[in-house]
């Protein structure tokens, strides 16, 4: 009889183990969900706003990657500040699509100074133009969204 309910209980703790196993495997498959919806919000801004916005802040006036960066968290008042990290690859494509020119500057610290080229000050343009509606269209979202969860 001893065999039989150690058998039995052997089998109530697979059983569980099992059950556990599956719970883990639906949680950590919610959580990767979480952090994709994440990324993808912050996506809107690296990879939507964040080119459009540096071409806005070069037609300013010509800078270098960090006050880019910099100039954006001023502008919003500190709630979006780009990495640096995302900004010079940014600015490297900017500058092999030609809408922008950077120089090394010979001042006490090397620094490569970055301008709006006449085709990137059209691309800046062209694109607003193109995602005005886009933008407005998602602030009505948000409003909505804001106002059904939190008012």
């Amino acid at each position: 009889m001893g065999n039989i309910e150690i058998k039995e209980s052997e089998i109530d703790i697979r059983a569980e183990e099992k059950r556990l196993y599956e719970e883990y495997k639906k949680k950590l498959l919610e959580l990767r969900k979480v952090q994709k919806e994440k990324e993808a919000v912050g996506q809107v801004f690296t990879k939507g706003l964040l080119p459009l916005y540096a071409l806005f802040i070069l037609s300013l006036g010509e800078t270098n990657g960090n006050d880019i960066s910099h100039k954006i968290g001023e502008r919003t008042n500190g709630l979006w500040v780009p990495s640096t990290g995302g900004i010079y690859p940014l600015l490297k494509r900017l500058e092999k699509e030609k809408l922008i020119v950077g120089e090394w500057c010979n001042s006490k610290k090397a620094q490569k100074i970055y301008k709006i080229t006449d085709v990137g000050k059209r691309q800046l343009e062209n694109k607003k133009y193109l995602l005005q509606d886009k933008i407005e269209e998602a602030l009505e979202v948000f409003k909505i969204i804001y106002n059904d969860l939190y008012k």
